[in-house]
């Protein structure tokens, strides 16, 4: 059985994860980082989830990547399927978008092994 292992980073801290797909929600995506309110809160937090889910184009990448994903596991070698979502800290967007992935994967049958790989780092203190 194919098994999809996600990982959500953060281009701050580290070189991005190997992966055979990327998805860099830096720039075409809004940033919670920027409302002070969400700021230091994580993906573990309500408010920071529905702020990630609400932007446009967040939840067709969504459906696209799930696609994708399944495309990739028709393969006649896709035993392993590694995606990797980044965005500039790893607290709000990339490990939010992650979390979703996951559940939609696994709703599909998919067996989904799920890290976020920067969502304990400090804040990354940046212009808003």
């Amino acid at each position: 059985m194919t098994t999809v292992e996600i990982v959500s980073f953060d281009y701050g801290h580290a070189a991005p994860p190997e992966a055979h797909v990327i998805l860099d929600l830096r720039q075409h995506f809004r940033d919670p980082h920027v409302n002070p309110a969400l700021r230091y809160m994580t993906a573990e937090d309500g408010a920071v989830r529905r702020s990630v889910l609400g932007t446009a184009g967040i939840r067709p990448l969504l459906r696209a990547t799930v696609r994708q994903v399944q495309a990739f596991a028709a393969g006649p070698s896709g035993d392993r399927i590694a995606v990797a979502v980044g965005c500039v800290g790893g607290r709000h967007r990339s490990a939010t978008v992650a979390h979703c992935l996951a559940r939609r994967l696994r709703r599909r049958g998919l067996e989904v092994e799920l890290w976020h790989r920067d969502l304990a780092r400090p804040v990354l203190e940046r212009a808003a």
